[in-house]
């Protein structure tokens, strides 16, 4: 479980459009107020969605072989095959298709409730799905287990934490830096993504499949 935790939230911290979301949402008027608020949208909906897993779950990893381990490892493996086809249909469409910048221009003029619904809208559902079904083996009976899950929020939320304290403590430079990250973003975007999703995908696959069979 630890492994897998430690993958996807690394991906989800890397994923390039909720970070190139929020450095437009920095980069806007009152960027660090609206960028706290992005940010505990985003840690709300992880903490919201572990707390329901473990509710199902009591806290306690359903026994090897059961329906519901089962589910969840076919849940695993759906999500991997879906990454993986994603990742391909994006290869697929570099350099077709047009950027789009209508939406992302707007970001000057939103407010700190609309900069909180951006955090939900960016934010990977995917491999998010993905962190729950693997919270499902957490047993809260270990501090281990509380570890492990403190440390794949923090990590999911990582990119975004260094950010916001950048610009908080350092907003000249940070402007300049993080303007520079987003033009960077946006020139290699699809290409990060399929990398990403790719990775993640076929080990989420070979991985349920692993245990699926063994």
């Amino acid at each position: 479980m630890v492994l897998d935790l430690l993958l996807i939230g690394l991906a989800i911290a890397l994923d390039p459009l909720p970070v190139t979301g929020f450095v437009l949402v920095l980069s806007s008027r009152k960027g660090i107020w609206k960028g706290l608020a992005f940010i505990l949208t985003w840690l709300a909906s992880f903490v919201a969605i572990i707390a329901a897993v473990l509710a199902m779950t009591g806290g306690e990893p359903p026994p090897p072989r059961s329906a519901p381990s089962t589910a969840a490892l076919a849940a695993k493996l759906a999500i991997g095959v879906g990454l993986v086809l994603y990742a391909e249909r994006t290869r697929r469409n570099i350099g077709k298709r047009p950027k789009s910048s209508g939406f992302m221009s707007r970001t000057e003029r939103i407010s700190s409730w609309t900069a909180a619904g951006l955090a939900l809208l960016l934010q990977p559902w995917g491999m998010v799905a993905a962190g729950a079904a693997t919270v499902v083996d957490a047993q809260l009976g270990h501090a281990a287990s509380y570890a492990a899950l403190m440390g794949y929020v923090l990590l999911a939320t990582s990119s975004l934490l260094t950010m916001e304290l950048y610009a908080t403590f350092a907003p000249r430079t940070a402007h300049v830096r993080l303007g520079k990250l987003r033009a960077w973003m946006e020139r290699h975007q699809d290409k990060a993504l399929v990398s990403l999703f790719l990775f993640l995908g076929l080990w989420l696959v070979g991985k349920s499949v692993y245990q699926l069979t063994a």
